[in-house]
């Protein structure tokens, strides 16, 4: 991997996700890759910044997959989808300096810490509730009620409604760089999308040499929104998973916390001992508590 390379942002923009960390976490990826494969997609920020020659990427979360679906056809169509973002801006009004769309000075003197939040409200509850109401479900609008949303979260409800609040944020020049680069990423890459269980996922792939799988699992001692389906039963299958990649001689990398203000994953620990482990100096933040944390992350190779 090439340091000097810019890195990609994914236009997901998830809390916590892997972009503060992929410079340091993909120098210790191999630097010959011929599928990369990655059953926790997520926003997609580790795929964006590694070189191989196919993409295979996974998630239990079929909205999120959706999205980057989405995202995907739309590369060769970018100047369109960027007018109709625009469009949907103004429509709403929604805060957007990119198109120049800004908040009054009178509402960041009023509200000089959460003016964002206060002028997109009204539009993004119309935003929301038209989403939320509409037969057709339009990618585009759950794509900006993402960026527009609290902690940029996709959540929710029992009745398949949205319900994210609205956050204190702009559809800024970063939001517009991270879709070009997403979008350039998908003109010139081979990359496929599934929505499977981990399990299913990782069982179910023909695995050839120089291919590499990188693992970024739900936190077991974590307190993050994403984690709350996450369980010990499951952190034991996927090590069982991995111990018999390995077995096969499947290079892979897993990214995990093993200490977390206190508390231990000390099946973890144990496990770690037969593989090589590199601190990594997380940026970890959890959506119920964002005070200091005391943390340990950590990347284990089998190679």
């Amino acid at each position: 991997m090439n340091p000097d390379v810019r890195l990609k942002r994914s236009p997901f923009f998830y809390v916590g996700d892997k972009f503060k960390l992929i410079a340091e976490i993909r120098k210790h990826f191999p630097e010959k890759i011929n599928t990369f494969v990655e059953p926790f997609l997520g926003g997609g920020s580790v795929f964006l910044n590694v070189d191989a020659k196919h993409y295979v990427l996974n998630d239990i979360d079929e909205n999120v997959i959706a999205l980057h679906k989405f995202l995907t056809s739309q590369a060769s169509k970018e100047k369109a989808l960027v007018t109709r973002i625009k469009d949907l801006v103004e429509q709403y009004n929604l805060s957007c300096s990119v198109f120049e769309n800004v908040v009054p000075i009178e509402l960041k003197k009023k509200w000089p810490k959460t003016y964002y939040a206060e002028f997109n409200r009204k539009g993004y509850g119309l935003l929301k509730s038209d989403y939320n109401t509409s037969k057709k479900k339009d990618l585009l609008v759950l794509f900006l009620l993402l960026i527009y949303g609290f902690n940029r979260m996709l959540r929710f409800n029992r009745k398949g409604e949205f319900n994210i609040p609205v956050g204190n944020v702009d559809f800024n020049q970063n939001v517009l760089k991270a879709l070009q680069d997403y979008f350039v990423t998908a003109r010139e890459k081979e990359v496929s999308f599934s929505a499977q269980d981990f399990k299913k996922f990782l069982t179910s792939q023909k695995f050839s040499k120089n291919d590499f799988v990188y693992v970024d699992p739900p936190y077991l001692i974590s307190a993050s929104e994403y984690n709350k389906l996450w369980n010990e039963e499951l952190d034991g299958e996927l090590m069982q998973i991995l111990d018999r990649l390995n077995d096969k001689g499947i290079r892979f990398a897993l990214s995990n916390i093993s200490a977390y203000n206190g508390r231990k994953n000390e099946k973890l620990i144990s496990w770690m001992k037969k593989y090589n482990v590199y601190p990594i100096k997380s940026n970890y933040i959890s959506y119920h508590n964002n005070t200091k944390k005391e943390i340990t992350e950590v990347l284990i190779t089998n190679y």
